[in-house]
């Protein structure tokens, strides 16, 4: 059977981004936002600042340990991961497609902790294959109401961290 692939991963300055917010702000969550206010970027808040709905998706949890390449070798401490969440019907619309999220120059949203830092996060996708979307078929998505009930996300052996967005989500016709 194919390795579990993650439905999200992250790029190596993305999570340095992460990290130190964390710092100044603790506990993280991030929820991919559906198009209300700063179009549909990945939206981080300090954990718990945003209502996760019954039927919201976990896309994963971002191990804050973890640099480029690295898998972990331990069980991550409750603060050191950043649930990944979107909506529902935006899960529906989405889940053949493995998010990056990224860190890019500019201003994003007001609402969202990257803001004053003069960067935004940025979702990159990645459409998954026919052995991985065969490998996440049977596999059911933690939804707000299941992590209420202490459910969790299946794991992979799939690297979390990407040095760089292209190494998770190639550009057709570009070479590296």
């Amino acid at each position: 059977m194919a390795t579990v692939p993650r439905r999200v991963r992250a790029t190596a300055a993305a999570m340095d981004l992460l990290r130190r917010l964390r710092g100044q702000h603790g506990p993280l969550m991030l929820h991919q936002s559906g198009g209300c206010c700063d179009g549909s970027a990945p939206m981080c808040y300090p954990a718990g600042e945003f209502v996760v709905g019954d039927r919201d998706v976990l896309l994963g949890l971002l191990d804050l340990r973890l640099r480029a390449d690295e898998l972990p070798t331990t069980e991550p401490e409750p603060d050191d991961c950043a649930p990944v969440w979107i909506s529902g019907p935006q899960f529906a619309a989405w889940q053949h497609t493995q998010l990056i999220l990224d860190v890019v120059p500019g201003r994003g949203s007001g609402f969202s902790l990257e803001s004053p830092e003069g960067f935004r996060f940025l979702s990159r996708g990645r459409v998954f294959d026919n052995p991985e979307l065969v490998a996440l078929a049977g596999i059911e998505p933690v939804t707000g109401a299941g992590w209420e009930r202490g459910e969790r996300p299946a794991a992979s052996s799939e690297a979390q961290v990407v040095a760089e967005a292209a190494d998770a989500c190639p550009v057709p016709g570009r070479s590296l």
